[in-house]
């Protein structure tokens, strides 16, 4: 069980690992395994369950039946085999790297920008 929500891990394919985004699409599954792997993690990418869905209303007869609803997009539980991992002290304790080597910033981890500015921490900054 996690401490808080910004903690969490669980099983993921047999493996206890500290989850870093659950409900993620494959093109952020591809982006966190290549940034998290440069910066020396284990990463485990499963499949997230499928969303429980209401049970179907029965049909009367001589009614046509509703359209079966769109399948749920494909998306992924992102964890790593560090299970003390945790996504919000590893960004802004500015403990990972880009491969460029510079500090990975949270605009960088949102994908916002796909450069990494290194910013001067406030505590840091001249008077």
């Amino acid at each position: 069980m996690a401490i808080n929500k910004n903690h969490e891990f669980e099983e993921l394919n047999g493996v206890k690992c500290g989850i870093v985004e659950k409900n993620v699409k494959p093109e952020r599954v591809s982006f966190l395994k290549s940034l998290l792997e440069f910066n020396g993690y284990t990463v485990v990418a499963v499949p997230s369950p499928a969303p429980k869905a209401a049970p179907a209303k029965p049909v009367a007869e001589g009614e046509t039946p509703p359209p079966a609803p769109p399948p749920p997009p494909e998306t992924y539980t992102v964890g790593v085999t560090d299970y003390t991992f945790n996504p919000i002290n590893a960004i802004f304790g500015r403990l990972l790297r880009t491969p460029d080597k510079h500090v990975v910033t949270l605009a960088y981890w949102q994908q916002k920008d796909m450069v990494s500015h290194d910013e001067v921490p406030y505590y840091e900054t001249p008077a």
